[in-house]
């Protein structure tokens, strides 16, 4: 007679000491795929969106929801009763998932509409990458789930949460070493067939796994048993976790936007947000936590409190704001993250607790990613979710103390004082002329601060808090937009601004345009000086001498196409007998520059009609007929990131099938965080086209907007092409370069990131 088998009798030696290592291997291998997959594909998706970092934003939106399916599926998954079954139907998912390899983004529904990019990049995406993507993401939940049935009866058993801190560990660590380097060692083509194998090597893991279910009837154990069952989680306890889960993931997002709109448009900058929301998962589902829960809740009232101070108001202190923001946003996401890991439910209901978990990431990533950039102005739903993440603060249950109470009311005046001061001053016009709007905005700063002091002591008092960071973050805004701009707009591709400075010197009130710290043209107001151009585009710079030199060739004539329209500036040299082409992705640039309220270098100074072409430059210049243009500039910026796919030996060689046998091309290289000087020249060394380069510096004595200090390189089609410019001792000839160009399949933004910093070091 056959012995009965005891479900619960732990597994023989050898099979108790490689399961859990294969687990954790296996969970730690493909959340690196996860997680180098993201920007592998939002870099091959860039080309097609001009380079905007809101393609980061909205690529997140379907990664999260993609997530989202895979963990409905490891959950749906776990109805089948044997965990042989549930190998099975994953082995067999992810081997048709692997027809999509090697990854690759599809032609099927054409080129972008400017007017509706977003819904394009994640139909795009869910066609290209979903299916192999959504399959492995369900890794970390499924696995987990499997551990605790496999390890039923041993201590890890009872707590396989902790595998989700080797999932985030293999995500974070994956993350960093994208930029620093995949990126610089591996092109595009390299990394999409490097990816396909890390692929086949998980579902190897995978076959482990099930060689291991499968073998443990040879060894006398048994298929292990379904867990037993626990309470089902209520419905109000669903929804806290989806609003848990949702915060972090929007504030990611919200600090992304606002550091690369609001404060510099740093190269990697969206991989610390990023990087810091999966530390805080490590952490927070830690056995011993590094941070523990009460610390964290006081370290995330004092950072929430000084961000809501600063958050609305630009400063010279990158440093500091950065470090603000960043503390904010990771003990805030800490805080959500530790208040879920307290309130996970038994292992039974561990899928069903992820896919509460990644539906509150898909929640948080619509609101930023989709539904904000509609719907407000600017970057409101950073400092939004940050003030309502005080709601989410566990709420005391004694009762209220009558100090309590005036330190809200104190806390809310005192926030107030700011605004009701400053209106109060604009009508005090020798206290406002007394003072300089410099030192206003830093004595509201200093009223706000002693605001937060208030707000730290009640801080156990969520509702409270809450209400006076509300005051504080609307006093800011309220102050920071009487004296920064006087009208914001948004749309998929970012944030534009006006703003109204009085410069004497050239006339009186300036119209200065604003992608997040970069300007994109100013207009002196005043009649006299309304049609000079300035900044980059004056006269004396590289760009504005390439203008003049052209046109003194064409008296007939000549045909000029600029990419990046910015301001309209470069109109400003429109004959009549000229051609002029401006290709803009980006509608609402369009519109504000040929508005006369705010810029009329386009409608009112060009002699004739100026031509825009929307869509993203690359795209639509393919499109254009060979030898059609005499000059091209190319000057797209977004807040000073580098659309790189216009700067590629292929972009380039486009540049020159357009231009006439003499036409010339101008790349606009100014750049405060990138070398990007080497790579564009490296690329015309690569096709063998004659070359010049030349920095301007600004001179001294003007307006703060009449000419900026300009780096350009000026490339011709033929050597006859620069005949005039070699006689300009302003334009000179570089060593030739060991830096390798660029192309559609490479780009080492690192090493341009660490010859910018070597640079700046000298």
């Amino acid at each position: 007679m056959t012995e009965a088998i005891d479900p619960l009798r732990p597994a023989a030696p050898t099979s108790d000491r490689i399961a859990p290592i294969l687990f954790a291997v296996a969970i730690f291998t493909s959340a690196c795929l996860v997680f180098v997959v993201q920007p592998m594909a939002a870099k091959l998706l860039l080309p097609t969106l001009g380079g905007s970092p809101s393609v980061w934003n909205a690529s997140m939106v379907f990664f999260q929801t993609a997530l989202l399916a895979g963990y409905g599926y490891a959950h749906l998954l776990q109805r089948l009763a044997t965990m042989r079954a549930q190998v099975g139907v994953h082995l067999g998912l992810l081997i048709v998932a692997a027809f999509f390899l090697p990854l690759q983004i599809s032609g099927l529904l054409g080129d972008p509409d400017p007017s509706q990019p977003a819904m394009w990049l994640l139909a795009t995406l869910a066609v290209s990458i979903g299916a192999p993507f959504a399959v492995l993401s369900a890794t970390a939940p499924l696995l987990q789930a499997w551990y605790a049935r496999v390890r039923a009866g041993h201590a890890d058993g009872q707590n396989p949460y902790v595998l989700y801190a080797a999932s985030n560990l293999g995500s974070f660590l994956a993350l960093l070493a994208y930029p620093v380097v995949i990126e610089p060692l591996a092109s595009l083509s390299d990394q999409r067939l490097g990816w396909s194998v890390g692929y086949g090597l998980f579902v190897v893991m995978v076959v482990g796994l099930g060689v291991q279910v499968w073998r443990r009837r040879e060894i006398g154990s048994a298929e292990p048993a379904p867990l037993e069952a626990s309470p089902p989680i209520a419905w109000r306890e669903k929804g806290l976790l989806v609003l848990l889960a949702a915060a972090p993931s929007s504030l990611m997002l919200g600090v992304t936007a606002h550091l690369t709109t609001d404060v510099a448009s740093a190269p990697f900058l969206w991989v610390i947000p990023l990087a810091l929301y999966l530390l805080t998962f490590v952490i927070a589902f830690q056995t011993r936590p590094a941070v523990s829960p009460a610390i964290g809740l006081g370290l995330q009232a004092a950072a929430a409190a000084a961000c809501a101070a600063l958050i609305a108001f630009r400063t010279g202190e990158w440093l500091l704001v950065f470090t603000v923001n960043l503390a904010a946003f990771f003990f805030t996401a800490l805080m959500c993250h530790q208040r879920l890991a307290a309130r996970r439910p038994a292992p039974d209901r561990l899928t069903e607790f992820y896919l509460l978990l990644s539906l509150g990431g898909v929640v948080g990533g619509l609101f930023n990613g989709l539904i904000a950039p509609a719907v407000f102005d600017m970057v409101w739903e950073y400092p939004l979710v940050l003030v309502a993440a005080g709601l989410l603060r566990p709420w005391s249950r004694r009762e209220i103390r009558p100090w309590e109470i005036i330190c809200c009311v104190a806390g809310v005046v005192i926030a107030l004082l700011g605004p009701l001061s400053m209106e109060a001053v604009r009508y005090a016009p020798d206290i406002r002329a007394a003072i300089p709007d410099a030192e206003l905005v830093r004595i509201a700063q200093a009223i706000l601060g002693i605001a937060t002091l208030f707000a730290f002591l009640v801080r156990d008092r969520a509702v409270m808090f809450t209400i006076i960071l509300t005051a504080i973050v609307w006093s800011g805004y309220h102050l920071a937009r009487g004296y920064d701009w006087a009208l914001s707009e948004r749309s998929f591709f970012g944030v534009m601004r006006v703003a109204k400075i009085d410069d004497p010197l050239m006339g009186g009130p300036v119209h200065v345009l604003m992608h997040g710290t970069t300007l994109h043209g100013a207009q002196a107001q005043a009649q006299s000086d309304r049609c000079q151009p300035t900044l980059y585009y004056a006269t004396s710079t590289p760009l504005g001498q390439a203008m003049l030199q052209m046109q003194a060739r064409r008296l007939d004539g000549a045909r000029v196409g600029v990419v990046g329209q910015g301001s309209g500036a470069m109109a400003a040299y429109k004959r009549a007998q000229d051609q002029l082409t401006f290709f803009e992705i980006d509608p609402m640039v369009d519109r504000l520059s040929r508005d006369p309220q705010w810029f009329s270098f386009i409608n009112g100074c060009a002699d004739g009609a100026v031509r825009t072409v929307l869509g993203d430059a690359r795209l639509t210049m393919d499109r254009e007929p060979a030898g059609s243009y005499d000059l091209l500039v190319i000057d797209a910026f977004s807040s000073d990131a580098v659309p790189t796919h216009l700067l590629t030996v292929e972009a380039i060689r486009g540049y020159l099938r357009l231009l006439a046998p003499d036409g010339v091309v101008v790349l606009h290289l100014s750049n405060r965080n990138l070398e990007i000087t080497l790579p564009a020249e490296a690329a015309a060394q690569a096709l063998k086209v004659p070359h010049l380069h030349q920095v301007y510096i600004e001179q001294s004595g003007q307006g703060d907007m009449a000419e900026a200090s300009t780096e350009a390189l000026l490339i011709g089609k033929s050597p006859a092409a620069l005949e005039g410019f070699r006689d300009d001792a302003r334009w000179r000839k570089l060593s030739p370069t060991t830096v390798r160009p660029w192309t559609d399949d490479y780009v080492n933004l690192f090493g341009s990131l660490v010859r910018q910093m070597k640079m700046a070091a000298r």
